[in-house]
Parts: C-alpha cells; sequence; structure tokens
C-alpha cells in the first residue's frame, strides 16, 4: 500500500473519532453555555431577592425606629424642664432599642438637654451638625445624610420631633448610628448568605457607602456603577457589571424607599464560573468511560466491516488468474454495501455489456428530442420487418419552420421540436416507435394499429400542437401523412415513401391537416 494512502479500517477509525469527538465537544460546550447562562441569571435573581429581603429588613427597622421614637417623642413634652428624667429616657432608648450608637434630647435651639452615652459630653451644647441642622429646619420624622458628627464619626442620624400638645415644636429626640463602628447595619448585613467572596454594600442618595465590608470604604462616593444609578433612582433588578477592582459581578439590587437607600448584593463572576466549571468536569469524567467503551466497540466493528472489502481488493489485484473469480465468491459479506459489491465484482462483464449497449442506444437516439434517429428507426423496422409486424407510420412535419427559426431564432425552434416530441409521446402507447428523421421531420410507428387508429392518433398531435402556446409564437401548427404496412404497399420503405406523399398532399392542401395514403383505398 502506498506510504500516502490509508486503510479503510483506519479510516472508519479516524472518521469516527473525529464526529465523535466533534459531536462530544460541541454537546459539551452548548451544555456548557446553557448552564452558565442559567446559572447566571439564577445567581442575578438569588442576589436581587436577597437585596429585597434586606431592604424589606432595613424598612423594617426604620419604622420600629419611627414608632419607638415617635412615643418617646410623646413622653418628653413634659419633661423638658426635667435633665433627670431626660437623662433617663436617653438611657432606655439606648439599651432597649441596641439600634443607635447614641440619643440625644435636643431644645428647639439647638442645645443638648440630654444624652446617652454621657462620655460623649455633649451635654448643654449647642449642636450645629448637619443632622442637627437639618432636624431643626424640617421638624419632622428625619433620616439624614451621612455626616460628620461633632465628635468626628460619620454617622446617620434620625430624628422625630418633639411637639407639646398645642403644636408647639419644642425640639427633637434623635439617635446617631456610627457608620464606621459596629452598629445595626452590621448586624443586619454583615452576615452574606454566599460563604465566598460575595459581599453587599449599602448606598445613600447621594451615591456615598454607608455600608460595605471593607470599613475604609465607607463614607466613599461611588461613580459610574450602573447599578448605583438605577437603585437610586429606586429600581430593582439585576445587572453584569465591573466592579472598581476590575472584578465582573452579577449583582441584583433593591431600593430602601423610606431612607433613599440603596441595597446592591453581588457576586463574582469567576465564582459562579468555578461551581460550572466543577459541574462539567464531573460530568466528563463521568462520559469517558463509556466513551472508551465506544470506541473499542467502533474499532471492533471497523476490523469486521473492512475485511470483505480489503478482501475484494485484494482478488481485484488478481484479477487475471484463474482462482480470482472463486476467490471472490468464497468472501463472506455480511451487510448490504458488501455484498453488493462482490456481486457488482461477479457481475463486471455483464456490466461492461450493459455500458456498451447504452452506448449503442445512445448512438440510436436524437439528442434534442431524445427519440429514435433514423439509425435506430431503421433497426426496428429490420426487426417488424423480420417478424411481419404490421404497423401504421405517420408522417408529421411542422408548418413553415424556416420562418419560426428566422423569426424567433434557433433556440426558440429547438424548443418547438421538443415540445412536439413531448406531444407525439403524451399521445402514444410504450409500444410505439417515435422517431425525428430530419430538421423538422418526426415519424410515428404504431405496431398493431390500422390506418383509422392511426389517423386519430395524428389528429390527436396535429390538435394538441395547434392549441399549444409557444411563448411568444402562439399559433404553430404541423401536417401529417399516414400511410400502413402492409395495407399500403407491400414494401416497408414504400409505406415510408406513401406517408410523406399525404404529408406533401397536406402541405398542399393548406398545410395543419391530416391526410390518409390514398393506396389505402385502391
Amino acid at each position: 500500500m502506498p506510504p500516502t494512502q490509508i486503510d479503510l479500517r483506519r479510516l472508519i477509525l479516524l472518521l469516527t473519532l473525529a464526529v465523535a469527538l466533534l459531536l462530544s465537544a460541541n454537546g459539551f460546550y452548548a451544555s456548557y453555555r446553557t448552564q452558565r447562562e442559567q446559572l447566571i441569571q439564577q445567581t442575578q435573581e438569588a442576589n436581587r431577592v436577597y437585596a429585597a429581603k434586606l431592604g424589606q429588613g432595613i424598612e423594617q427597622l426604620l419604622d420600629s425606629i419611627h414608632l419607638q421614637l415617635g412615643y418617646s417623642a410623646t413622653l418628653l413634652p413634659k419633661w423638658m424642664d426635667q435633665p433627670e428624667r431626660l437623662q433617663e429616657e436617653t438611657e432606655r432608648l439606648l439599651r432597649q432599642s441596641r439600634i443607635f450608637n447614641a440619643i440625644f434630647v435636643v431644645r428647639n435651639d439647638g442645645l443638648v438637654l440630654a444624652g446617652s452615652p454621657e462620655s460623649l459630653g455633649l451635654l448643654n451644647q449647642t449642636l450645629r451638625t448637619n443632622g442637627a441642622l437639618e432636624a431643626l429646619q424640617k421638624h419632622r420624622f428625619l433620616i439624614s445624610a451621612p455626616y460628620i458628627s461633632a465628635r468626628n464619626n460619620l454617622v446617620v442620624f434620625i430624628s422625630q420631633p418633639i411637639l407639646d400638645h398645642y403644636g408647639r415644636y419644642l425640639g427633637y429626640v434623635g439617635g446617631s448610628i456610627y457608620l464606621q463602628q459596629q452598629n445595626v447595619l452590621h448586624r443586619l448585613l454583615g452576615e452574606h448568605f454566599y460563604q465566598d467572596s460575595s459581599y453587599l454594600y449599602v448606598v445613600d442618595r447621594d451615591r456615598r457607602l454607608i455600608y460595605h465590608k471593607d470599613p475604609l470604604r465607607i463614607g466613599d462616593t461611588v461613580v459610574g456603577n450602573p447599578a448605583v444609578e438605577r437603585v437610586i433612582a429606586g429600581e430593582m433588578g439585576t445587572l453584569q457589571l465591573t466592579n472598581s477592582d476590575g472584578i465582573e459581578m452579577l449583582a441584583g439590587f433593591a431600593p430602601v424607599p423610606t431612607a433613599g437607600w440603596g441595597i446592591v448584593a453581588q457576586r463574582p463572576l469567576a465564582v459562579t464560573e468555578q461551581e460550572l466549571n466543577r459541574l462539567m468536569l464531573d460530568n466528563l469524567r463521568q462520559a469517558l468511560p463509556l466513551l472508551l467503551l465506544s470506541l473499542i466497540g467502533i474499532w471492533w466493528l471497523s476490523q469486521r466491516i473492512s475485511r470483505p472489502l480489503w478482501q475484494l481488493a485484494r482478488s481485484a489485484q488478481q484479477w487475471g488468474t484463474d482462482e480470482s473469480l472463486e476467490q471472490v465468491r468464497n468472501i463472506k459479506t455480511w451487510y448490504f454495501e458488501a455484498n453488493q459489491l462482490k456481486r457488482a465484482v461477479l457481475s463486471s462483464l455483464a456490466l461492461m455489456h450493459q455500458r456498451l449497449g447504452r452506448l449503442s442506444q445512445e448512438s440510436l437516439t436524437d439528442p434534442l428530442t431524445g427519440l429514435r434517429n433514423r439509425r435506430g428507426m431503421h433497426q426496428q423496422l429490420d426487426s417488424w420487418r423480420e417478424h411481419r409486424q404490421p404497423f401504421a407510420a405517420v408522417a408529421l412535419d411542422i408548418d413553415h419552420f424556416k420562418r419560426v427559426n428566422d423569426q424567433y431564432g434557433h433556440e426558440f425552434g429547438d424548443r418547438v421540436l421538443q415540445n412536439l416530441a413531448r406531444l407525439m409521446a403524451n399521445g402514444s402507447r410504450p409500444s410505439d416507435l417515435l422517431c425525428r428523421t430530419g430538421g423538422e421531420e418526426f415519424l410515428m410507428l404504431l405496431p398493431n394499429a390500422d390506418l383509422e387508429t392511426a389517423r386519430q392518433v395524428a389528429e390527436r398531435v396535429r390538435c394538441s400542437m395547434a392549441e399549444t402556446r409557444h411563448g411568444e409564437c402562439s399559433a404553430i401548427t404541423l401536417s401529417a401523412g399516414v400511410a400502413h404496412w402492409p395495407e399500403t404497399a407491400e414494401d416497408v420503405e414504400e409505406v415510408l415513401k406513401r406517408a410523406d406523399e399525404a404529408l406533401y398532399q397536406a402541405k398542399n392542401e393548406g398545410r395543419n391537416r391530416v391526410v390518409v395514403s390514398e393506396a389505402a383505398y385502391a
């Protein structure tokens, strides 16, 4: 075997292996892509739900703070001139709620009347911080934006106005949450449900971080983060984004409407993909044994498939020996294709004869119309003459065909000839012999047909031709002459001559008609 060729067994193995690997890789990749998209969507949705749940928790917390401060504010008007009672109330609020880092009662001029813890040292001082001034101005339940307090802490201040029974504003009671120290937000948000590098953060309406896993980030302003932009606009949803460290994250976000805050929960895309990678590797490990077993089975089957073909090929190399035919007969061909090939080898001589016969048939056929040519016609006539086979002859000729060729071109004329051949086939029997004997001259030889039957056949073809539209040339007719052997003449050639004479008589009588040879009536 030449070194550049490969035997069938190896070819089957290589092709099967290539197909198996391609299909497996495609299926593996498609499965990976589908599961990856699903996992990303599930992770984003889980983060969104988690952010929404925490948002509801913060809303409930703020409602609770509002109730607590509101209740305290109803008690404080009668104690505004009793420092001891005010101090007791601030200590009660601080210890009971464990929400605030500090509690204050402040008069309407900003003077601190009471505060806990006392270590802050703000008693009888006037507060001029952002939260304090905003509370004095707005006289309503208020959650401040983050600011630096009098003791240099980054705080959020929540306050409730104190009104007497006439509705006069006396001051406010409020609490500070120290954002950079342990506070209620740390207790509520500090444990993320993913035990990995996932995390969440909270921003206020000014995009400032009021909670983050990294305390050093608290107070920073977040810029260019699409999740932050959407959540402070009051939207809830999911996004795939890149964080400030350049890490792709899967984020879900939800607003806290009461405070104007937004919660963003996010998980690194790489962590999510690691889980999928582990799953896909497990699937691959489970599929490998089956793949190896399949390859072993393919190797065995390829040997069985290639063996009879290899034996046939070896026998073909010994075609000239006397034993080759017997060798081919003894080859066991257990599947259809090999058995067919064996039969083909055994009948190669017959196939050669068939090919020669086909070539002979082509030599008897007109290439344009597929009808018999003159050679084919005479071959059949010789057979009929020998067997004394009666037949009718119908000679056909297209009227004014030269004019059609001159006016519309030879290509159009060829189509007209092909149309006539088709009409002749439609109007005849399978046993009839249809011939093209010249340019526009045709002949129908009808075995065992009498003159009247032949005339009807000719008339049917003539009418079909007259009714057929041929492109831009709507009307093309033909003339026909009919004769019979042996009724019209004893000699076959004479019958064809009589059919031609009847055809020319039809031409002379005005064309587009059928004429039966007069000798038929002699």
